[in-house]
């Protein structure tokens, strides 16, 4: 191989190496980066179609077992978002009676998803066949929604995922069909919120390394 060959061959090399340590670098931030943003953040500029649909797309190509691709999603926009944000406030006020209500917690319940652009319905559609478990399903959507978070903070959106008990498993609601259950909101909107320290404990302490 002639020097200037080989000179012209490092300096490529070196210029992959670089590439590939820049992308490992932007995909370690976005995902230190994910965090649970609430609706009282969010402003009030619509999220666009366009967005919400990279979000699904992104879910879409999480890991699942035996193909079954597990996750459904019920995107709830307008008078059919308020309508939800009605049934939880609702539902609160039924479920702690007079001696326990608060008004707070009841517009609460309302307002998140009124602030919301859009608020996404987490639905596992468990396999017809029942091939495997339904916890390989349920870490397949939550494996689905944790794409869903890492693009929506990749664009700059904010959310969180909510389980209200007034809402998850088969609310009439939904009227979802037969082997379907939901399995918690997940409020989206842009946002304002203030950046805060986000720490995890060290993993070093949950790890055993057996060789």
């Amino acid at each position: 191989m002639l020097k200037g060959d080989f000179i012209l061959r490092r300096r490529i090399e070196n210029r992959v190496i670089l590439y590939q340590n820049e992308r490992m670098t932007v995909a370690e931030e976005i995902i230190r980066n994910r965090k649970s943003v609430y609706p009282r953040f969010f402003t009030d500029q619509p999220v666009s179609d366009s967005d919400i649909w990279q979000l699904l797309e992104a879910a879409n190509w999480a890991p699942t077992h035996r193909m079954t691709e597990p996750w459904r999603f019920i995107v709830l926009q307008g008078e059919k978002k308020d309508a939800l944000g009605d049934v939880l406030a609702s539902a609160y006020k039924e479920q702690v009676g007079a001696s326990g209500f608060s008004e707070r917690k009841f517009q609460s319940k309302k307002q998140k998803a009124v602030q919301s652009s859009a608020v996404l319905a987490i639905i596992l559609q468990r396999d017809p066949e029942e091939r495997l478990p339904e916890w390989e399903e349920l870490a397949a959507l939550s494996a689905a929604v944790q794409n869903l978070w890492i693009m929506a903070s990749s664009l700059g959106l904010g959310g969180y995922w909510s389980s209200p008990k007034a809402i998850t498993g088969r609310h009439e609601f939904f009227s979802l069909p037969e082997g379907q259950t939901c399995y918690g909101l997940f409020y989206l909107g842009h946002h304002n919120m203030p950046e805060v320290p986000r720490e995890r404990s060290s993993i070093q302490s949950k790890v055993q390394w057996w060789k």
